[in-house]
């Protein structure tokens, strides 16, 4: 249950809009003004009647116990998720006001809950069937497996081609050939059911128009290829765990089969990528007591926010499997006993040096890494011509940001948070530098969520 006299703060509440133009029109109806029969429950439920531009208000309840992260209802026309009733509805209880009164929730809030944890019972209830009953036809499942390898050899035997017919012809044919090329060779590797290829293959696409330089990284993102194909097509001669990695590259599922690691688990950030077929959520996750940094990936329709929804700052008890591969720090969300609830719990932080250091060991076990979780210690976001960098304050080095983090909001909310004292930040460190994500004070205070 969640405890009611402990209640979120509003940047974890605001973490949860997926977009900014929600975030903003939820702040603005975190006051009371426009809400009416506003209350919660100690069963974790908040509910409450906010009035729109028709003659009805809107019916808005959140289910904050969810073990999976809050769940939402609201009567209006918008499709997001959560939408800016309920975030504002979220923001109005979080902030303690007199407007939120304990009780007993109306009838068309009670139903919508009865309803949603029946049906999570019997989900839970389904699942645990189906994992007892396993495969139903393992041969038929071995036989599609043997097939789509042969469909992933033939698609990495012609990129390999494709790109010895690249650096025969020079580089500077790319940027003539345009997009083009590369979105018909992409389509040939879904077709062979590589959907991790056809990411990477997408992605040369645009590398000629990124500014000077590009045939540099064309030229490092083509050897990045021909090494995943190299080692799918020589898979039989690597370690087994580096064959997991080549595998989950390649695009080619995979269950998470390491054994339950039991924690707290607080999450460190959460943040959408979107493209125009998928959104993909990653939550990094921090456990208390085995000292661990884990991924969980998630992924929605176009349009559609993935699940789970987790607030920063927050903690789960719960269980996690890992999945298979070197160096993987995915897993799968396992056995909850409680919803998250507010922590105090902060991950260990390390200097600028190591952090660049466990990114360079990472790479031993995954070449195609494009970064690792890390939480710097004690650092101070500096300016550095018109690009910043976090300074180290107990050693004479320092991170770069990456391009994208430096045109990102959470940047000026990481400089007002330190205002020049050193703050701890955790983030992502790779070969373009470093995306912060959360940051605390040095002394008490809430996790700030920058993505």
């Amino acid at each position: 249950m969640t405890q009611q006299g402990v209640r979120w703060t509003a940047d974890q509440v605001l973490a949860l809009a997926p977009d900014a133009a929600s975030r903003k029109a939820g702040s603005k109806l975190g006051a009371a003004g426009p809400w009416s029969e506003a209350g919660s429950s100690d069963e974790g439920t908040v509910w409450g009647l906010c009035k729109g531009s028709g003659s009805k208000p809107y019916q808005t309840v959140v289910d904050i116990a969810d073990t999976s992260g809050p769940a939402y209802k609201c009567s209006c026309p918008s499709r997001k998720f959560p939408c800016k009733h309920a975030l504002g509805l979220l923001l109005l209880w979080a902030g303690g006001d007199a407007a939120v009164q304990t009780g007993e929730a109306p009838e068309w809030a009670g139903q919508w809950i009865a309803g949603r944890r029946k049906r999570t019972e019997e989900k839970k209830a389904g699942d645990s069937s189906g994992s007892r009953s396993g495969s139903a036809d393992p041969e038929a499942a071995r036989r599609r497996a043997e097939r789509r390898a042969e469909r992933v050899t033939a698609g990495a035997v012609e990129l390999e081609q494709r790109l010895a017919d690249l650096l025969r012809a020079g580089l500077a044919t790319a940027e003539q050939s345009g997009y083009g090329l590369w979105e018909e060779t992409a389509a040939r590797m879904v077709d062979a059911q590589a959907p991790g290829l056809a990411g990477r293959v997408r992605e040369l696409g645009a590398i000629p128009s990124t500014g000077p330089g590009w045939p540099v990284r064309l030229l490092e993102e083509c050897a990045l290829l021909h090494l995943l194909g190299q080692g799918w097509l020589r898979r039989e001669r690597l370690p087994e765990a580096l064959t997991a990695t080549v595998r989950s590259r390649i695009g080619l599922p995979a269950s998470a089969d390491g054994p339950p690691v039991r924690d707290r688990w607080l999450v460190l950030a959460q943040y959408d990528t979107v493209d125009t077929r998928l959104t993909t959520r990653r939550i990094w996750l921090y456990g208390a007591d085995s000292d661990r940094t884990v991924l969980l990936l998630s992924y929605g329709a176009a349009g559609r926010a993935p699940e789970p929804a987790l607030p920063v700052g927050l903690a789960l008890e719960a269980e996690v499997s890992a999945y298979p591969g070197a160096g993987q720090l995915r897993v799968a969300l396992g056995e909850q006993s409680a919803p998250p609830a507010p922590t105090a719990i902060r991950p260990r932080g390390v200097t600028a040096s190591q952090a660049a250091a466990r990114y360079g060991d990472a790479l031993r076990d995954d070449p195609w890494l494009e970064s690792v979780p890390v939480t710097l210690g004690r650092v101070v976001p500096t300016p550095v011509g018109d690009s910043w960098q976090l300074a180290d304050a107990d050693e004479d080095a320092a991170l770069p940001l990456t391009p994208s983090a430096r045109s990102r909001p959470g940047l000026w909310r990481l400089v007002a948070l330190s205002g020049g004292a050193p703050v701890r930040v955790f983030g992502e460190c790779g070969h373009q530098g470093f995306t912060p994500l959360t940051a605390w004070p040095e002394g008490p205070g809430d996790a700030i969520a920058l993505s």
